[in-house]
């Protein structure tokens, strides 16, 4: 009876050892399996987050510098471009000016000198219609009348023969024997004072030393 009772204690002692056993086997394989999982867990998570901040560095960096290059290469052009844009219109407007104030020159100077022919073409009337005016002072004055309208109508030719020659404006003055002509140029060849001077000496019947020639 002692004998099965013994027996039947180590029976139990060995069932409990190899309950033991495989509680303790099934807990670390749980454990390891469970620790493998969330380690290849971590590093797919790190994996996604590596490629993720690749992916935005790579498409952000180009990105910024590309646009930012771009956008201070469009906005010197822009700058140059209206920075050159404004020494043009200054320049044409400088020229523009210029032109404009040497037309009025000769507008001017034509207006003037016409009013003086006009107003002596009317102080000669005066005398042909005036009942105290002797004979020879009435043919006097028609004579000069003649030759004021003669020498109007001769400045005429010449001017419109000298913009043919390609100035487009000139103005020119008789004074007695004397003739001043002035010519919108910066310059003049001399076969173009040749070509002025024929001009004058053979519409206006004056000598060449008599002619003289300016620019404007």
């Amino acid at each position: 009876m002692k004998l099965f009772k013994k027996n039947q204690i180590i029976i139990y002692a060995i069932a409990l050892m190899l309950m033991t056993a495989g509680y303790l086997n099934y807990t670390t394989n749980t454990e390891k399996q469970a620790s493998i999982e969330t380690s290849m867990q971590m590093e797919s998570n790190d994996d996604m987050q590596l490629a993720d901040i690749g992916d935005a560095t790579l498409v952000s960096s180009n990105d910024v510098v590309t646009e930012n290059s771009t956008n201070n290469i469009g906005e010197a052009n822009s700058l140059n471009n209206v920075t050159s844009n404004n020494e043009i219109t200054d320049e044409n407007t400088t020229t523009q000016t210029s032109s404009n104030n040497t037309n009025d020159y000769f507008v001017k100077s034509k207006l003037e000198r016409d009013t003086m022919y006009s107003q002596m073409i009317e102080t000669y009337e005066k005398v042909l219609n005036s009942t105290n005016s002797l004979e020879t002072q009435k043919q006097s004055a028609t004579e000069e009348i003649q030759k004021i309208n003669q020498t109007k109508n001769s400045i005429m030719i010449c001017e419109n023969l000298i913009k043919t020659k390609g100035f487009e404006n000139s103005i020119i003055f008789v004074n007695g024997e004397s003739i001043s002509v002035i010519i919108e140029a910066e310059e003049l060849q001399q076969d173009q004072v040749a070509q002025i001077q024929n001009i004058i000496s053979r519409e206006l019947n004056s000598k060449i030393e008599n002619i003289h020639i300016a620019t404007k």
